[in-house]
């Protein structure tokens, strides 16, 4: 950086962005193009600064970009501080000018920006009603100042009466202050609210310091400055903010320096995995930067470890990037076992096909006649108690708990029903395979044998609740002793579709402490509209907080209202084909790349893929094996489970018949209650997971007798 670069400094507003993206190609290099030039100088004379009349706020300046296109700058009177704050053309420009202010609030310190037009809050129509009570009666003034609101907005806030007025005024007021006001309007307590939005009390706030505000977190969900290291990053962000702007809470918990181990639970859309990803870069550059330091990113699905690789890649340079491993856990595991010479292949069970199922088959052949139990119970039994429990010996089995279990045992039908256990593990061991339970436990074993091997200095993980008690423990082995910020664990018990719930502190992971466990609230990606319907499809069901206890969704909402996911029921599949074709004709071919449909299974997925080609749509599967490369046309399709972890605009959810959502032959494998329970439950989290990848719009749709899900 040159010594003139160095006496200034440049920041961009999220305004400035979202505008920037929305403009035609080629105008987006001329903007970026100027950009770049402005953050090397913006006291240049090259720039055209112009006074903009009639403007609210004596600092607003326009800079000329070209003959049509203006930027609007924030340059204070004192100081070195030049915040680009929007562009478009000339006229757009300078109305969006003329209507704003940009102040330093004297109560939070940050920097907010914030329409001054009074009308653009609330519509004289809507506060016709004298006689209806303000939303805010009960908050004083001064209460009010104190959550962030400006003087100059005090009254449009005493003209709300309703939450669905709040929710118009939201494009208007800063992001603080909607979010502030929108919790109060919820019912939290001021105190609550405060705690979130004024995060430094003993600050002194000097309103003139646009420097310093621009380092208060709640400026920093709006504003970044740029240099040379972060400008390009911010400039090729395109729509992906998460890049660039967090809330101030998950700052926080990206920042936390802590002795031990972190959850973070969160419900779809709160942007853990995001957090996540911000957590490992500022370990492996403020905490964990030698040359030699290793830090390991885990998460369930090998889908689910290369998209994370990939939007890793678009946050850390390639100097970090070499010390940040992305696997997931499955094939960290094999690759270990593998390096230490075990000679065994590890094989997944999948209920009547495959080498296991075959084995597993043969081991039932000794079930003794007297014994009345189904084919599933033994099945069962194995997954939810034995390999649940590490269960190694007939002693281990007899002492093992059987909570919730359908079938009570005695201690001599436990003998018995072992028998099946022992022949299963001898033909496992005759062939030289193991189940994935097995060759965790034996990366485990191997690695207390050795002690601390490894090179991490950290684990994250990321879709904790779908690990399983095995993995936990391995986890807790790789980093064996508790170090400062060893472990980040990242999941929702709402999402878990594959593992029975596990409780961390029975694996080594100790969370208690008031900074070792943290909740993330806010779903950034969907409407509260899209949100109220997925969370209505685990409506009833306890689910766990990844360590032993209930998790509720209190507080867990979206800021922004949006509309209800369209539902509708066909008479047959080519009429289901028509309504889904006109849901995805509604936007321009280009945008199809943001629309997702989803089915149950992979057959279901290739009827709709072929259907919709017929008709013209191009589409693009998204498999297991590949990343949803965004630079690739057409409508994607996929399975419930591969979307996990994706997000989109629009999402349709096909073939949610009565049958396929919930799978019926998946709820049919078991005749125990528990079990199918947690079958439903499973499906039911598939369903939640396939709604909340959207963003903004959900067409369900089904055909003949439709789920029982859609009540």
């Amino acid at each position: 950086m040159s010594a003139l670069e160095n006496t200034f400094k440049v920041a961009l507003s999220e305004d400035l962005l979202d505008a920037l993206f929305k403009l035609p190609r080629t105008q987006q290099k001329k903007v970026q193009k100027f950009i770049r030039g402005f953050r090397r100088d913006p006291t240049s004379s090259a720039h055209n600064y112009e006074t903009i009349q009639n403007a609210a706020d004596p600092n607003m300046r326009s800079v000329r970009i070209d003959q049509a296109y203006r930027a609007i700058v924030l340059a204070p009177k004192q100081g070195n501080v030049y915040v680009m704050l929007y562009v478009a053309n000339h006229d757009d420009a300078y109305d969006w000018a003329q209507r704003r202010r940009a102040e330093i609030h004297p109560e939070t310190g940050s920097l907010q920006v914030f329409s001054v037009d009074e009308e653009r809050y609330v519509e004289p129509s809507e506060v016709e009603d004298l006689e209806a009570k303000p939303l805010f009666e009960e908050v004083r003034d001064r209460e009010l100042r104190r959550l962030g609101v400006p003087d100059d907005l005090l009254p449009v806030v005493r003209r709300l009466q309703t939450v669905s007025e709040l929710e118009g005024a939201a494009g208007e007021l800063p992001p603080d202050v909607y979010e502030a006001l929108y919790w109060l309007s919820q019912g939290d307590s001021l105190e609550t609210v405060l705690n979130v939005v004024v995060l430094d009390k003993e600050q002194e706030v000097d309103t003139e310091d646009f420097a310093k505000a621009l380092e208060n977190p709640q400026s920093q969900r709006k504003f970044v400055v740029v240099d040379d290291e972060n400008l390009e990053q911010v400039l090729n962000a395109s729509m992906e903010k998460w890049r660039v702007f967090l809330h101030p809470m998950q700052r926080k918990i990206v920042e936390l320096d802590l002795n031990g181990p972190i959850r973070v639970l969160g419900g779809a859309g709160t942007g853990k995995t995001v957090v996540a990803m911000h957590r490992a870069v500022f370990l492996a550059r403020e905490k964990f930067n030698a040359p030699n330091d290793r830090l390991l990113f885990t998460t369930f699905t090998s889908n689910l470890a290369r998209d994370i690789s990939e939007n890793l890649r678009k946050l850390a340079d390639p100097e970090l990037m070499r010390r940040i491993e992305v696997v997931h856990l499955d094939q960290w595991v094999s690759d270990f076992l593998k390096g230490q010479g075990y000679a065994r292949k590890i094989e997944y069970y999948q209920s009547g096909s495959g080498t296991l199922a075959k084995l597993w088959q043969e081991a039932l052949g000794g079930v003794p006649a007297q014994m009345e139990l189904p084919e599933s119970f033994f099945r069962e039994e194995w997954e939810y108690v034995v390999q649940a429990q590490g269960c190694q010996s007939l002693r281990d089995y007899l002492r093992a708990r059987r909570t919730g279990r359908g079938v009570p045992l005695r201690g001599a039908q436990r003998r018995d029903i072992w028998k099946v256990f022992e022949t299963y593990r001898a033909s496992l061991n005759e062939k030289g395979l193991s189940e994935r339970a097995d060759a965790l436990r034996d990366a485990r074993a191997l690695l207390k044998e050795k002690g601390d091997v490894l090179p991490y200095r950290a684990i994250l993980l990321d879709e904790a609740q779908d690990m399983g008690e095995e993995a936990f423990k391995l986890i807790r082995q790789m980093i064996p002793e508790q170090r400062d910020n060893d472990l980040f664990i990242v999941g929702d018990g709402h999402q878990r579709i594959y593992r029975q719930p596990v409780v961390m502190k029975q694996c080594g992971i100790n969370i208690q402490g008031r900074n070792h466990a943290h909740k993330l609230r806010i779903n950034y990606r969907t409407t509260d509209a899209i949100r109220r319907f997925a969370v209505g499809i685990l409506e009833g069901i306890d689910v766990d907080n990844l360590d032993g206890e209930v998790d509720q969704e209190d507080g867990y909402k979206s800021l922004r209202p949006g509309v209800s996911p369209r539902i509708e029921n066909a008479r047959d599949f080519g009429d289901e084909v028509d309504r889904i074709e006109a849901f995805i004709r509604e936007v321009e071919p280009e945008d199809y790349r943001d629309t997702c449909l989803v089915a149950r299974t992979n057959k279901r997925v290739a009827d709709y893929k072929e259907a919709l080609e017929k008709r013209g749509i191009p589409t693009h599967t998204i498999s297991r094996q590949t990343y949803d490369d965004r630079s690739a046309p057409g409508v994607r399709v996929a399975t419930m489970h591969r979307v996990k972890g994706l997000e989109f605009d629009r999402v349709i959810i096909a073939a949610v018949n009565k049958g396929v959502v919930p799978l019926q032959y998946v709820l049919d494998g078991s005749q125990d209650e528990m079990v199918r329970a947690d079958l439903d439950t499973r499906e039911r989290a598939l369903f939640y997971v396939a709604t909340t990848r959207a963003r903004s719009e959900v067409l369900v749709t089904s055909y003949g007798e439709r789920s029982g899900y859609l009540g």
